[in-house]
């Protein structure tokens, strides 16, 4: 059991552009209601592409912050949870011991791992930082996503039990080290496209690797595409 620090935000200017964003994730003080496409007072700025049942719930892992104050320096950014637009801010909980398919008790709500998350240009803009979504890539201190299999109330200081794991042995961190490190080793890939609690997307990216056996180019999203729920 660890306990959550919960937060939300809406859309608004991305570093005073034109551009609009909601990874401005801030604390809240009570509960809120978490639904199938996230909690309800949580927004994101282009639906075709961010939140969804697959993405509804965002989680950064608070144990992170101090790696990146060591690559980064003392960035006032790195001073609270929220940094990378986490909703869902806990310690002890880590990519290298949650596994795609895993079930938490949230409150009132369930839970489920389903992908880790892809860093996006906004990354880069909230941190001014020109290569920051690269690095948080290249690291695979990235974060994950749930969906939400029951509906419910969460509160800041809930804490979250794990309920069961589906495929605890394809945690996080093997299936960025796949993605990103091992990127066409066809035994592990295989398997990815076969694992029914990933997020379907996910498993579409190994089986086109399979098929055309080269990497897909994902520089754009770094550089101004939109992906993940920012």
């Amino acid at each position: 059991m660890t306990s959550i620090t919960l937060l939300t935000g809406r859309v608004a200017p991305l570093g005073g552009g034109q551009r609009t964003s909601a990874i401005d994730k801030r604390p809240v003080s009570g509960p809120r209601l978490l639904g199938p496409t996230g909690f309800a007072d949580d927004e994101q700025a282009d639906l075709r592409v961010h939140g969804g049942p697959e993405k509804a719930v965002h989680h950064y892992p608070r144990d992170h912050y101090e790696a990146w104050r060591a690559d980064l320096g003392l960035l006032p950014l790195l001073d609270a949870p929220g940094a990378f637009g986490e909703n869902i801010s806990t310690l002890d909980l880590t990519e290298a011991s949650v596994a795609v398919g895993d079930i938490f008790r949230m409150g009132s709500a369930l839970v489920q791992v389903s992908q880790g998350r892809q860093p996006c240009w906004k990354l880069t803009h909230r941190f001014a930082i020109s290569d920051m979504a690269r690095r948080v890539q290249e690291t695979g201190r990235t974060g994950w996503y749930y969906r939400v299999l029951e509906p419910g109330t969460v509160a800041p200081g809930d804490t979250m039990v794990l309920v069961d794991r589906a495929a605890p042995d394809w945690t996080l961190h093997r299936i960025w080290h796949a993605f990103y490190v091992d990127r066409l080793n066809a035994e592990e890939l295989k398997n990815i496209a076969a694992l029914e609690v990933l997020a379907e997307k996910w498993r579409l990216y190994a089986r086109n690797r399979l098929e055309s056996g080269r990497v897909e180019d994902w520089t754009p999203r770094l550089n101004g595409s939109l992906e993940g729920r920012a």
